[in-house]
């Protein structure tokens, strides 16, 4: 059995995630005072009462995702499953780091809530919005983005979600059109998503750039185990790398299919989302039919996984 731990990014957050792990136990309480230090706010209280609308603004969903990522990946650690790769989508590759011993909690936590204040602040300079398109190859999503885009008013490719789900990001009138070429070439569906800015795109290049200089000068140690990278979906340990990829992250397309590609012809073949939602675990179906994957979000979820993974309870029904 080879483990992989996967960590959710924007978008899987939720009123009360974490609550039931503060409760019970005194580590994972622990990692949510360091951070609300940290950040100057009460994120234990913003992650279990919200209100949803502020949860949803990316300076403050940022942060309250990677904390409840990191402490229940830490209680599956104590009770004995450690992983042998690590993979997050955008935002959660900063939670594989600090699980992979790359990066210390408390630096993940300053650059995450740099990271979504800068990119809060690039969606409101210059307002963008994303798009789901679902049934189209990457080749044909390519082709649509050229079509839509103008120099002016760009339009990208911001997240290859799976072979058959592709987001795209850029400014308003070219992502529609983009939507509207997108129909007329076959898509199944095209959704317009409820984002606060154009993510993975040039839309972003203010916010990588104010960025660039913390990461840069963040202490990072080698991986422990591999990181497989959103940016070139291969593993990756080194800290100039890492630095590298972090930076280009920003404005470049989350590679998520190719990096799930990788991990299974690494030896990976157990799959563990680690951190609030399901959406990885959906996509999952979408990229390795057959993968055997697990969610780790709740207590009584994580207790599931470490019975059946740890303890061997292969009767056991799988979380959901």
């Amino acid at each position: 059995m080879t483990v992989a731990f996967l960590f959710p990014g924007q978008a899987s957050q939720y009123v009360g995630m974490g609550r039931d792990l503060y409760d019970r136990i005194p580590e994972v309480s622990g990692l949510y005072e360091q951070a609300s230090i940290l950040l100057g706010f009460d994120i234990a209280r913003l992650s279990f009462e919200g209100p949803a609308e502020s949860l949803r603004q990316t300076a403050y969903t940022q942060p309250a995702i990677l904390v409840h990522s990191v402490a229940a990946a830490r209680v599956l650690v104590t009770r004995g499953l450690r992983p042998a790769f690590v993979a997050g989508h955008s935002l959660g590759e900063y939670s594989a780091l600090v699980v992979a011993g790359s990066l210390d909690f408390s630096e993940a936590v300053r650059l995450v809530r740099l990271r979504g204040t800068l990119m809060q602040q690039a969606g409101e300079r210059r307002p963008g919005t994303m798009a789901a398109l679902i049934g189209l190859s990457a080749e044909d999503v390519e082709c649509v983005c050229r079509e839509a885009a103008t120099a002016e008013e760009p339009v990208q490719p911001a997240n290859f979600n799976s072979p058959d789900q592709i987001a795209i990001a850029g400014a308003v009138p070219a992502v529609r059109r983009a939507m509207g070429l997108a129909k007329a070439a076959g898509a199944k569906r095209v959704i317009e998503l409820e984002v606060s800015g154009a993510f993975h795109s040039v839309l972003m290049a203010r916010a990588r750039d104010g960025l660039a200089d913390a990461i840069t000068d963040t202490p990072m140690r080698p991986c422990g185990v591999p990181l497989i990278a959103n940016v070139t979906a291969q593993p990756v340990s080194d800290p100039l790398d890492i630095r590298r990829l972090l930076i280009e992250q920003v404005t470049s397309p989350v590679q998520w299919a190719a990096s799930m590609q990788t991990l299974a012809r690494l030896g990976a073949d157990v799959f563990v989302e680690v951190g609030p939602g399901t959406v990885l675990r959906g996509l999952m179906k979408r990229i390795l039919k057959d993968a055997r994957t697990l969610n780790a979000d709740t207590l009584k979820q994580i207790e599931q996984v470490v019975a059946e993974l740890v303890c061997g309870d292969s009767g056991k029904k799988s979380p959901s």
